[in-house]
């Protein structure tokens, strides 16, 4: 009996330990939820759509977007983060994750600690771009006239502590001027208000502000690319701060402590989505640069990004 007895025991021991690779084996078994923290029609959510539909494919369950603007994306990020570590609950990790660490704080989760990396999905050059009624052709007319009228000129921004807020911050305290921030849930209604002339500029995403430079409602000035992206469209770092270069990524992260087998199954998944010809056609139509990569090297990068921005954003002024 005490033979039986022990032989059970290890058998229940042995199913116990075999629970969680069996659950990776079978993952997913339902729909997933990918949270973004922009608004629906925002670049987040085209990237998230766009890879999500392939994913779903790929998966055999559906990826289910849900976009819950606020705070730089900061409110979404912290409903993840505390979200179970089980592969069904994703987030659009994005520039602004990063930034935003690197500037305020009451964060109540860590980017780089509380979430694990899965892979880069897009990359989106930077435009700044201004109304027109400003009547400047070129980034040194723009500082002539905003030294010539101080707090008088403002930009738009998804949010304290994102990408447009920080470099623009940067820019200005490099340049001896002073801008108005004025900070919007999402790039749309932001691009919307400096459309309207409700506020003087935007270092905005190429997607959101492109069309509308090429409509004759906006000017652009200038890129955060590391080359020009049209010959008389020069970089901040030609015009304004040397150097400087940026751009804004989007990518899949899941809470830290997610089994690594069901990474791996993600980033296969989101990897093969972007070289799918059908969707890196669609996201270069819509100027995104598709990228991919790998869990490790993708923590790489992030870890790297939180360096670049918090030495910016002391730079700027901004360091928490």
């Amino acid at each position: 009996m005490q033979r039986i007895a022990m032989l059970g025991l290890t058998l229940t021991l042995s199913a116990v330990a075999a629970v969680p690779q069996g659950s990776a084996d079978t993952y997913p078994s339902k729909p997933i939820r990918l949270i973004i923290g922009f608004p629906p029609g925002s670049a987040a959510d085209i990237t998230a759509r766009l890879v999500g539909d392939s994913m779903s494919r790929t998966l055999g369950q559906q990826v289910v977007i849900e976009a819950r603007p606020g705070a730089g994306s900061s409110l979404a990020a912290e409903s993840v983060a505390r979200a179970p570590a089980d592969g069904y609950t994703l987030f659009m990790g994005t520039l602004s994750n990063v930034t935003n660490a690197a500037v305020q704080k009451n964060l109540r989760f860590d980017f780089v600690k509380d979430f694990a990396p899965i892979v880069p999905l897009t990359g989106l050059p930077l435009i700044l771009a201004v109304h027109p009624s400003l009547g400047v052709s070129n980034v040194k007319e723009l500082i002539a006239l905003a030294k010539s009228k101080p707090g008088e000129l403002t930009y738009a921004s998804v949010g304290p502590g994102t990408v447009g807020h920080l470099a623009l911050e940067l820019i200005s305290v490099r340049n001896g001027i002073k801008l108005v921030h004025v900070p919007y849930p999402g790039s749309p209604p932001g691009v919307a208000d400096l459309v309207a002339g409700r506020v003087s500029m935007t270092l905005g995403v190429a997607s959101t502000v492109m069309p509308h430079v090429n409509a004759g409602k906006l000017k652009a000035l200038a890129s955060c690319s590391g080359k020009r992206l049209a010959p008389d469209l020069p970089t901040v770092a030609e015009a304004l701060v040397p150097g400087f270069e940026c751009s804004v990524w989007f990518s899949l992260v899941a809470p830290a402590g997610t089994p690594r087998p069901v990474i791996d199954k993600l980033a296969t998944a989101a990897n093969a989505a972007l070289k799918s010809e059908d969707v890196a056609a669609k996201l270069r139509a819509a100027g995104f640069e598709p990228l991919g990569g790998q869990p490790d090297a993708f923590a790489k990068f992030i870890a790297a990004e939180s360096v670049k921005w918090a030495d910016a954003a002391k730079a700027a002024g901004l360091k928490k």
